[in-house]
């Protein structure tokens, strides 16, 4: 990890919000797309498919290395914590559904959602292995920044990862969140201390980001064996404000 990652300064803005926020709460709803589909969790759809992909091997269980919760060692234990997931008012939990497969791949959630501020965040992110670093997986997310974004009409997105977690910082930059800091001894999860790295899309950052990824994603930049012909750090590099973090992979 860089020693000299420096966040990015905005300008302060005190001035008049001329377009408040809309106030809307994201629904539990399916969102389509060409790769995915994300579907309201379920534990009963879910769940068995969901335990299946993110206990099954020790590459699997990597999964839970920088999350608050889990692994879990039986599969009754997983479905009793996504009985929680799917009930909860405070997250709101989506199952990703690969569409040439038809499997469960992995899930995410919108939280600390607030909507008369119009801030919300993307959290909770997992995906199986073998969707990893896939156009799939890039989709979701998408799909899940856009309806906040652009339906919604929230002023914030938020992202926030332990600050050792690697990937995870370097998938915020790919996906245009621009850097803010860091929060240290923030947390403490499974009995470690957590400094928190803190990321955000603004909604006069979103229509330029929105085109980078949508462009990213069109059908030609893959060619017939679904590999990307450009890099979408590349495309976002204008927006990154701080060195790619080698992740070793």
């Amino acid at each position: 990890m860089s020693d000299h990652e420096t966040a990015f300064e905005r300008p302060l803005n005190g001035e008049h919000v001329d377009n408040p926020p809309s106030g809307l709460v994201p629904a539990r709803r399916e969102m389509t797309g060409r790769e995915i589909i994300l579907e309201p969790l379920d534990p009963a759809v879910h769940g068995k498919e969901l335990y299946a992909v993110s206990h099954g091997t020790d590459q699997a269980l990597e999964i839970w290395t920088y999350l608050p919760w889990g692994p879990w060692s039986t599969e009754a234990a997983y479905l009793d914590h996504l009985a929680g997931c799917a009930a909860s008012f405070d997250y709101i939990w989506y199952a990703f559904r690969h569409r040439d497969s038809g499997r469960i791949k992995g899930m995410a959630c919108y939280l600390d959602v607030q909507p008369s501020q119009g801030v919300i965040e993307i959290g909770g992110i997992w995906f199986a292995p073998d969707l990893q670093r896939t156009q799939a997986a890039t989709e979701a997310l998408f799909l899940m920044l856009d309806y906040a974004m652009t339906e919604l009409r929230y002023r914030r997105m938020q992202w926030r990862c332990n600050a050792l977690n690697q990937k995870s910082r370097n998938a915020a930059l790919r996906l245009g969140f621009k850097y803010e800091g860091i929060f240290y001894n923030h947390m403490i999860f499974k009995g470690l201390n957590r400094d928190t790295a803190w990321y955000s899309i603004l909604d006069s950052d979103w229509p330029a980001v929105r085109k980078t990824i949508a462009a990213w994603l069109d059908a030609g930049n893959f060619d017939g064996d679904g590999l990307a012909q450009s890099s979408l750090t590349e495309r976002m590099s204008e927006r990154l404000v701080a060195p790619r973090i080698a992740d070793g992979s």
